[in-house]
């Protein structure tokens, strides 16, 4: 009983700590003037490096236990669940931010990740699916349509939350697919080794893009971003919130995740997990003064239960 109490709380701190990323810190940095997306996410993971740097080589000697299989499958992760999904989730909340729109809906969208997870690990490890997964597939999709637009007719333009409600969807999926790529990867170290090895990678794969993007730019080519020219935007007030964000919100809160993982079934950190958007929609509201509509709040609790669903047809 203590031990899934401790699971419980540590689970429901964690998800809490992702909902002040979201809502408090992301905005904070936005605000600062670091805008250029793969700088940011660069940023977010070179710090969050320097944190699990300690576990990664005190730990060592498990990279003796991965094959060229594991490492693609580590790489993998650290393309879609680091570097793809995060750029995505913070260029919604960017936009989000920049038009006053709340940001609470953007990080609610990524409850649908289970959803993406699931459907990929039928495509990709052959796992078998319920039948009654489409149903509440579909079911948590019209619910996510409700939750962008409310009982609004959808306006497919580049203001409002048509476009960082699409980037949402897309970080969902991409952290879905990190979660089934993720299945291999850890299954011959420790979470510690496996939540650095993460974070490290990533680093190393920003880099290169934000190498490429210098190329287009230096060349004189229209790029959305600046590439090393990024790093101008860097004032040691932005350096000093990534460190707090490695030491709470990222690296750390990931740590404390996979800690209370080990002691609950996954059914029940589902559950423990929706401390996250009731965490993003309290702090949106008491922060920002900003409250989801009837239509929104119609949505969240479709997606909410659809999900639930779909992860308890899972795990049984």
């Amino acid at each position: 009983m203590k031990k899934s109490y401790i699971g419980a709380l540590s689970i429901m701190f964690a998800a809490f700590l992702w909902a002040v990323d979201g809502v408090i810190f992301t905005p904070w940095v936005l605000k600062l003037g670091m805008t250029d997306v793969p700088i940011f996410v660069f940023m977010l993971h070179a710090t969050s490096s320097l944190f699990l740097s300690y576990f990664f080589f005190k730990r060592f000697q498990e990279l003796k236990n991965l094959d060229k299989k594991d490492w693609f499958s580590f790489i993998l992760v650290a393309l879609f669940g680091g570097a793809l999904g995060t750029m995505s989730i913070v260029a919604a909340i960017s936009i989000v931010y920049s038009q006053g729109l709340n940001i609470s809906v953007v990080l609610l969208l990524q409850k649908l990740q289970p959803i993406f997870a699931i459907f990929l690990a039928f495509i990709v490890l052959k796992e078998r699916l319920k039948k009654n997964f489409y149903l509440w597939s579909l079911l948590a999709l019209l619910g996510s349509y409700f939750l962008t637009f409310g009982f609004h007719i959808a306006h497919f333009s580049l203001q409002g939350m048509f476009v960082p409600g699409m980037l949402s969807v897309l970080a969902a999926f991409s952290f879905g697919a990190s979660t089934v790529f993720s299945k291999r990867a850890i299954e011959k170290v420790s979470f510690a080794m496996g939540t650095s090895l993460r974070f490290l990678l990533t680093t190393v794969l920003m880099f290169l893009l934000i190498v490429v993007i210098s190329i287009f730019y230096t060349t004189g080519l229209e790029v959305m971003y600046l590439g090393f020219a990024g790093f101008k935007m860097l004032t040691w007030s932005v350096i000093g919130v990534f460190l707090l964000i490695a030491f709470t919100t990222g690296g750390m809160s990931n740590l404390i995740y996979y800690y209370g993982l080990k002691k609950v079934t996954a059914s029940k950190s589902t559950i423990y997990e929706l401390f996250f958007p009731f965490s993003s929609i309290l702090l949106e509201y008491l922060l920002h003064d900003k409250i989801l509509s009837l239509g929104q709040w119609f949505g969240v609790l479709v997606v909410l239960f659809a999900v639930s669903k779909i992860v308890v047809l899972k795990n049984k």
